[in-house]
């Protein structure tokens, strides 16, 4: 590990430029559409979860004894096209480009597979997109090394809240590569500032919040989102200006975390054959570089180059700033729509007709209820048995009986008015508009009518999934992103010999398995050397495992059906019961397709070679009766002719024997030297063929080892 030299001390002149830097910067950014993003993304939340009515509204709406009903078609809309995207994993692949080797690509795609496993990342693509759709377009990964729980780092991926992360308010490019900086901001507590930060700065931001002299009301003051509700009415921009007491009692903190980009001189080493270049690492000397230049015939060239910038301030003090240990931004973002730098979600545009359909569907209800009970025309005092107060509070029960007097007119009940004519085909083009604009159609809501034919509900489920591929297309964009963010982090630091467990595909059981990258043999070469060469990303979509085993299932059985003979084990495996690779092994072992193990092995060599010594056993015996027989036949040549023709018949019958036993000894010979190359096949063709891979490449590997040590990136613990 490189030992990194120890950072100059800032002036407070200094300091005060940076943290005014950075607090210009964050207000641009914030200004400059952040605000108005964060109040429509809270907005859209609130729909998706239900709360569609305004407090003021719903208050009115009560005085006045009216309806506020809440006919949530967001909800289910939003969530179809989130089991969309569930049904479509990622399948990402690495394949060689310039200096790469496709072992190599082969490594990188399982162990990108172990990365994805061992942070859960199905998980966090549902979130990110989710947050994508619902708030306002804009979901965010973080691709970063941690060293919490490994000592020589690893790759740790999280899903960042949308409302916490700004933007470049300049950037008009999705791709993070073209932007020229990105914040985040945290709300931290004095404690938590002083155990990550240490107790100086603590003290000194401390001093800062009880004395009043710090940037403003949005750099002091929070109430945070929690699963409950807000207990201040105002959020931070549009606060009241805290007095001295508030200061005294602060809650938390404003953190500003700042990548950017800066042009700086940069040296590079230059292989003038290939063309390839490097840069030279921060901590080498000149002296250092020109001979290691000079020693692998390498030229050294400066150059203008855009690094990333690591700057961290709480008001007006610097918790950190320095040059960023990655080549890029750690956040990865997914916009759901995104048109000339400004991304949007699918809620924006149901908003509108989501409070169509509330409103008059709550105006049709009131119609209703005002109808069911219109009221009475009554003679002054013509009631007997109530007044008229109890006729206004009881007039529209189920069997009322009315009383009046003799002679006086009867009570009459007012005509029920008539609901206006259209008001019904109003809210049904309110719903309507909603599946027009999302491009969710009854098909895909599993709402069709049973009239409707298999055929046709194919066919608009079809089109529906046309009309959402705009944002699962831009869900495929982010994962490129990732996958680049991914690989450049394991080519920088997983440079040492480690060992990560990987599931074996192949093998039906699907056991985790060691496989070891960077292995050094003792010759000095490195076996899965992954810093050298470089490889393209190859992003696709794979079914998930449930729904891709239940269509293979049935597709496997339709083809037994039609004729094709598939195996019994192939069409178990893609079952759904319970062990069933265990039941699929036994159908092979009961059809002879399972390979033997090596206990097994062992044991059907050692039959083979005892009936081969039994065959040469009675083949030896054999022999020892011809002889017999030739001697007696030629000891009574002298006796008569049919004494003679007995011995010589037994003789040819015994030579026969001979024959048949020497054909199936050869035979058995043939037999076991078959099943012997067969089972050295099974077992050492993988290993040989990688040995001879790695043999091809063994000079030119170590040409590129050596030229490649400055592509080490020392160690830098996260933060």
């Amino acid at each position: 590990m490189a030992i990194l030299p120890k950072k100059r001390k800032m002036s407070p002149g200094e300091e005060e430029v940076i943290t005014r830097t950075q607090w210009d910067r964050y207000v641009r950014a914030r200004d400059n559409g952040h605000l108005d993003y964060v109040d429509l993304a809270k907005k859209c939340d609130a729909y998706y979860q239900g709360e569609q009515w305004d407090s003021t509204d719903i208050a009115a709406l009560d005085a006045e004894g009216r309806p506020a009903l809440t006919i949530n078609t967001i909800l289910p809309t939003i969530n179809t096209v989130l089991g969309e995207q569930s049904t479509r994993r990622a399948d990402v692949r690495f394949k060689p480009r310039r200096g790469g080797d496709q072992e190599i690509a082969d490594v990188l795609t399982r162990l990108y597979m172990q990365i994805a496993d061992n942070n859960k990342l199905d998980w966090l693509e549902q979130q990110v997109f989710s947050d994508g759709l619902i708030m306002d377009g804009r979901g965010y990964f973080d691709a970063r090394i941690d060293f919490s729980d490994h000592i020589e780092g690893e790759v740790r991926i999280m899903c960042k809240d949308p409302l916490d992360i700004i933007i470049d308010p300049d950037a008009k490019n999705s791709d993070p590569k073209s932007w020229n900086e990105v914040f985040e901001t945290k709300w931290m507590t004095l404690d938590e500032i002083e155990e990550m930060y240490g107790k100086k700065p603590a003290e000194r931001l401390r001093f800062i919040a009880e004395n009043g002299n710090s940037y403003g009301r949005d750099s002091v003051e929070y109430y945070e989102n929690t699963f409950g509700d807000n207990d201040a009415i105002e959020d931070y921009v549009s606060a009241p200006i805290p007095d001295t007491d508030d200061y005294r009692n602060v809650r938390a903190l404003r953190i500003i975390e700042r990548q950017h980009r800066k042009l700086v001189k940069t040296d590079c080493f230059i292989d003038m054959e290939s063309g390839d270049q490097r840069f030279v690492p921060d901590n080498w000397s000149e002296a250092k570089a020109k001979k290691f230049a000079k020693e692998h015939n390498l030229s050294i060239y400066t150059k203008m180059r855009r690094r990333v910038r690591w700057t961290v301030t709480c008001d007006q003090v610097v918790l950190h700033d320095d040059w960023s240990p990655y080549n890029d931004f750690t956040i990865v973002p997914f916009f759901a729509y995104f048109r000339r730098g400004r991304p949007f979600g699918m809620v924006r545009n149901l908003l509108s007709p989501q409070e169509q359909l509330n409103k008059i569907s709550s105006q049709e209800l009131h119609i209703v209820n005002t109808t069911a009970n219109s009221g009475w025309m009554v003679e002054s005092g013509s009631l007997t048995n109530m007044q008229v107060e109890d006729l206004e509070e009881h007039g529209a029960e189920t069997g009322l009986v009315l009383e009046y007097n003799r002679g006086s007119t009867p009570p009459v009940k007012i005509g029920a008015s008539q609901i206006p004519t259209g008001l019904d085909r109003i809210s049904s083009k309110a719903a309507a508009n909603i599946q027009a604009i999302s491009g969710i159609n009854d098909s895909m809501l599993g709402s069709d009518s049973a009239e409707v034919s298999g055929i046709a509900i194919q066919a608009k489920q079809n089109r529906g999934a046309v009309m959402i591929q705009v944002p699962l297309d831009n869900l495929k964009k982010t994962r490129q992103y990732l996958a680049e963010k991914v690989l450049d982090l394991v080519q920088n630091y997983y440079t040492e010999e480690r060992v990560v467990m990987i599931t074996n595909e192949e093998d039906a059981l699907k056991p985790s398995e060691p496989m070891v990258i960077n292995e050094v043999t003792p010759e000095g070469q490195i076996i899965n050397d992954l810093t050298l060469g470089e490889y393209d990303v190859v992003v696709s979509t794979a079914p998930a495992r449930d729904t891709f085993d239940e269509l293979q299932f049935a597709e496997a059985l339709s083809l037994r059906q039609a004729g094709v003979a598939i195996p019994d084990d192939a069409i178990l495996e893609y079952s759904h019961l319970n062990r069933k690779e265990q039941l699929a092994q036994r159908i092979r072992v009961m059809t002879g397709q399972e390979p033997p193990s090596e206990q097994e092995a062992l044991m059907q060599q050692a039959q083979t070679q005892m009936a081969m010594q039994t065959l040469q056993l009675e083949i030896a015996k054999l022999e020892a009766e011809v002889q017999k027989l030739q001697s007696e036949a030629a000891v009574n040549m002298a006796k008569a002719q049919g004494a003679q023709t007995q011995p010589q018949l037994e003789v040819a019958e015994m030579q026969a024997k001979l024959e048949m036993k020497n054909r199936e000894l050869e035979l058995r010979r043939e037999l076991a030297a078959l099943s012997n190359q067969t089972r050295q096949g099974q077992t050492e063709t993988a290993a040989a063929a990688k040995l001879a891979s790695a043999a091809m490449n063994t000079a030119v590997k170590q040409q590129e080892q050596e030229t490649a040590a400055f592509q080490k990136v020392p160690e830098v613990k996260t933060f």
